[in-house]
C-alpha cells in the first residue's frame, strides 16, 4: 500500500517503503498546459527538502520542481524524459519525475494528505 502526500507547491511523493516517487500534481500540470520540456536530476543526485531537483517547462512557463523529501535520487523516469507530454496525461501515474530514498521519514510530517490537499486546492479558486 502506498502513501501519496503533497505540498503546497504542487509536488506529490507517493511513499513505498523508504522509497518516495515524485512528481507534479494534476492541478500543477494543468495550470502549466501542454508540457514540453523536463529537466531530471542524475541518478545519486541528493537533496535536501525544499531544494530544486528538477525543472518542468510548457509552452506557458518554466517550473521549478522541489524536492518533497530529503535523499537520493534512486530512479529518474526515462519515459517522460522522452516524452514529457506524459505528465499531462498521467502526471499521478506514468508522469512521475524521479525517485528518492528518504533520507528522513519526518519530513513526511509537513506534507498534506490528499483530504487536506483538497481543501487547500479550494482556497485556491
Amino acid at each position: 500500500m502506498s502513501d501519496i502526500r503533497y505540498t503546497k507547491d504542487h509536488e506529490y511523493v507517493r511513499i513505498e517503503g523508504d522509497v518516495g516517487t515524485v512528481g507534479i500534481t494534476d492541478y500543477a500540470q494543468r495550470q502549466l498546459g501542454d508540457v514540453v520540456f523536463v529537466e531530471l536530476p542524475a541518478l545519486g543526485a541528493k537533496f535536501e527538502k525544499g531544494a530544486g531537483a528538477a525543472v518542468v517547462e510548457s509552452v506557458k512557463a518554466a517550473s521549478d520542481i522541489f524536492a518533497p523529501v530529503s535523499g537520493e535520487v534512486v530512479e529518474a523516469n526515462s519515459e517522460v524524459d522522452a516524452e514529457p507530454a506524459l505528465i499531462n496525461q498521467d502526471a499521478l501515474g506514468r508522469g512521475w519525475l524521479m525517485k528518492i530514498k528518504l533520507a528522513n521519514r519526518a519530513d513526511l510530517e509537513g506534507l498534506m494528505s490528499q483530504p487536506e490537499y483538497d481543501a487547500f486546492l479550494k482556497t485556491l479558486a
